[in-house]
């Protein structure tokens, strides 16, 4: 059976695949095999990724939210968007809680021009730079020109000292982050020079994709038990991460929830916190 991808690529439908990432949510073998039993009765040649996407969200989302909103991760972090502010304040608690200290939108003069940093992060005395490349679309990928422009700009801050955390500092290394992929060239070339990368599925161990998974720090915009409007609201409030809501009704009740809603919310929060 042919299936489309978003890129508007023909492929065969692969429903291992689907499996395996419905068992990645931590829906059991039984929920996972009814599920991917009533996709395959639906599927059709030349159906969507999307379509397929959305069937099975809504079919884990009958049984258990909490599964429902890990199967919901990659559409999360897009939902971060569009401009990519509140994605790099994601990224800025990914690193914070590997206990690296952070701050985000610094500007710093280099040694040729004014440059806004998105991220800088400190841990063992040694300071980072991250840069932050937001895509909307999931086929967009980063390719060598964004580690060939971060190295520059890198190359024009490294050698001077500023007051970045404490006294008189240099940054002494990059990375670069994006919520899509990174193209075989950018790799290499991040590689060889020295650059950190993380994107959705580099690196493999330790993936934004894998980081969720063993250390619940999904985005608040993976909730089931919010309309879109509300985890706006909860962003503007400077909640990004799920596990900010642990027991936490006061941020939901200020943007409106009531308290019978409150409680399914918490549940949820709950369930989604307890990683895999």
């Amino acid at each position: 059976m042919k299936i489309v991808k978003h890129s508007g690529a023909v492929v065969n439908f692969n429903p291992e695949k689907l499996t395996k990432s419905l068992l990645k949510s931590g829906a059991d073998a039984f929920t996972a095999e009814s599920i991917m039993k009533e996709i395959t009765d639906g599927i059709y040649e030349g159906i969507s990724t999307k379509n397929i996407y959305k069937k099975a969200f809504s079919l884990l989302k009958k049984h258990t939210n909490s599964n429902a909103a890990r199967y919901n991760l990659r559409a999360a972090i897009e939902m971060l968007g569009p401009e990519g502010f509140y994605f790099e304040k994601y990224i800025a608690r990914l690193f914070e809680a590997e206990r690296y200290e952070t701050k985000t939108n610094v500007i710093l003069q280099g040694n040729c021009v004014m440059h806004e940093v998105d991220i800088l992060i400190k841990k063992n005395n040694v300071i980072s730079m991250v840069e932050c490349k937001f895509h909307g679309g999931r086929e967009a990928a980063s390719d060598v020109k964004v580690p060939l422009y971060v190295f520059s700009r890198f190359n024009d801050l490294h050698a001077n000292e500023y007051m970045l955390f404490s006294n008189k500092e240099r940054i002494a290394n990059c990375w670069i982050v994006t919520n899509t992929r990174f193209t075989a060239d950018a790799i290499a070339f991040a590689e060889c020079s020295g650059i950190n990368l993380l994107s959705w599925d580099y690196p493999e161990k330790r993936s934004l994709k894998s980081r969720n998974n063993h250390d619940c720090l999904y985005p608040v915009t993976c909730l089931t038990t919010l309309t879109k409007a509300e985890k706006e609201k909860l962003l503007l409030l400077d909640v990004i991460l799920v596990k900010e809501l642990l027991g936490n009704g006061l941020d939901l009740k200020e943007i409106g929830i009531s308290p019978n809603r409150i409680k399914n919310v918490l549940k949820e929060v709950s369930e989604l916190c307890k990683c895999y």
